[in-house]
């Protein structure tokens, strides 16, 4: 379909695929089997500016527009979800600064973003809080004029190789949820470290490690927003990250259905490719179909928070269910057009298959997100009664 992209949009997309074609593609086998970050990839994306697309023009940006955004994780994606969420947990964990930050802030860090000198992450994640954000434990205890932070962050994407990170920790956990505030640590703060690096199903060329804080000080001026005000900067940061999540899903289906095409007309079975079988065209027709479904709706969603559009929550988290639900039917279906070979390494659809299911999961759950999408339809059917 035409999606009429505007001529920056055009220049961006194109120019992530070529990076993803005769970049990533060569590496992405060898980097997920050794769980390697890829640090080379990132430089070669910082070169070509690609971390200004997510940051606004004042500084040292491309704009910092949402579908820009989704045109380059899903052209990484295509290529390797892995690599194509090294790159996207910046935009993640810059967005609490490009928001609610200060001008100091945005100042001080944003630039360094922009140039893919420093990469950044978010971190939420706890043993005990998951979808249940309001669970966190880790500690920030106002003290001589900054923060003390005590306690360990699970699951951080970039953990251990990004030198900015967006904590969200409890200032006053008497209040629950409004007790937790957002707070830039960097990496060298002393007490601060990480622990282990996660092996993960999927995404493996990314970096997954805890954060560990034992009486970790920052100074009071790295405090985002207001004192309380961290779970609402979550939730607003979230919602606007969730096409990412769906972008990347999309990616990742794209590349699945191009490979499954690919074999079907060169295997033969029968004395024909199997591309003829009515049965694999209509799987092809199916993968293509939801395939196409879930950009358009990505990009829609996407335009939707570019326009200014003030209440965009339900909409990002449909993206964000529905492509990631097509990711995953659409890799098993490469897969079984495959068949035996699609089980083994030496092709890209198991990888894609394992890819693909981290994105029914991290940035809201697709079963807690049904829930908040019932919520919102229920509410505005009372409204009209």
């Amino acid at each position: 379909m035409e999606y009429f992209l505007d001529e920056q949009q055009v220049t961006v997309r194109d120019l992530a695929r070529r990076i993803a074609e005769e970049r990533i593609l060569p590496l992405r086998a060898e980097l997920d089997e050794k769980e390697e970050f890829p640090w080379e990839i990132i430089k070669e994306l910082a070169d070509a500016d690609m971390f200004r697309v997510f940051i606004p023009e004042e500084y040292e940006g491309l704009g910092g527009r949402c579908l820009d955004l989704c045109l380059v994780i899903e052209e990484l994606s295509r290529a390797c979800g892995g690599i194509a969420i090294s790159y996207a947990a910046n935009a993640l964990g810059c967005l609490p600064l490009i928001h609610h930050g200060s001008e100091e802030q945005k100042k001080k860090y944003l630039p360094q973003v922009a140039s893919g000198s420093r990469l950044t992450a978010f971190a939420l994640t706890e043993s005990t809080a998951g979808s249940d954000a309001g669970n966190i434990k880790t500690s920030a205890t106002r003290r001589d004029g900054g923060y003390v932070l005590n306690g360990t962050k699970q699951f951080i994407t970039n953990g251990g190789e990004a030198e900015i990170y967006t904590v969200i920790a409890m200032t006053d956990p008497s209040k629950g949820s409004r007790g937790a505030s957002a707070l830039v640590v960097e990496k060298d703060t002393p007490g601060f470290s990480f622990g282990k690096k996660e092996q993960k199903v999927g995404i493996r060329a990314s970096s997954t490690r805890e954060l560990v804080f034992r009486n970790c000080t920052v100074p009071e001026e790295n405090l985002i927003g207001r004192e309380g005000s961290g779970f609402i900067i979550t939730v607003r940061t979230i919602d606007r990250s969730r096409p990412g999540v769906a972008a990347q899903a999309v990616g990742i289906a794209q590349g699945a259905l191009e490979a499954a095409v690919d074999y079907a007309r060169k295997r033969v079975q029968f004395g024909h490719p199997i591309s003829a079988q009515q049965a694999v065209q209509h799987m092809l027709a199916n993968m293509a179909t939801d395939l196409e479904a879930a950009r358009a709706l990505v990009y829609a969603v996407a335009r939707n928070i570019d326009s200014g559009a003030k209440d965009f929550a339900e909409a990002a988290a449909m993206a964000k269910v529905f492509a990631s639900d097509m990711a995953m039917r659409v890799t098993l279906d490469a897969v079984q057009i495959f068949g035996g070979a699609g089980y083994m390494k030496d092709y890209p659809v198991e990888k894609m298959m394992r890819d693909a299911k981290i994105t029914q999961i991290y940035e809201g759950t697709n079963q807690v997100l049904r829930n908040a999408i019932a919520l919102d339809v229920l509410k505005r059917r009372a409204m009209r009664e």
